[in-house]
């Protein structure tokens, strides 16, 4: 199984970036999908994560509102929608994917993609 996202770069405060996580290996349909950052120096966090059939999704606080994450299980790709970006934003984004729940909590999760950087600057 392999997860490969891409779509991270550097973007004015305000922006917008799309982000796609690409699975390979397994079908899309029974997992959940997760979307974590970490930036320098913190914790990675769960920032939003949809479930398999895409019927319910979360997000943490500091991203409602802003952020939407979506999939196409037949496209076998998740996506996050990220507007009016924030420097406090910036971190590595990564996705994942459980045959769990979808959760907030990177534990959660067997399958990891690498990271891609988003960089929001003031």
């Amino acid at each position: 199984v392999q997860l490969q996202a891409c779509g991270g770069g550097l973007v004015q405060a305000g922006g917008s970036l799309s982000l796609s996580c690409t699975l390979s290996g397994i079908t899309l349909d029974h997992l959940a999908i997760g979307w974590f950052r970490q930036a320098p120096g913190k914790e990675r966090e769960g920032v939003s994560c949809i479930t398999g059939s895409g019927s319910s999704s979360y997000y943490t606080d500091s991203v409602k509102g802003r952020f939407t994450i979506s999939r196409d299980n037949a496209k076998k790709t998740a996506y996050l929608q990220m507007n009016s970006l924030k420097p406090e934003d910036t971190a590595v984004y990564y996705c994942a994917a459980t045959v769990f729940g979808a959760t907030l909590v990177q534990n959660g999760y067997e399958y990891w993609g690498q990271g891609t950087q988003v960089t929001v600057s003031s």
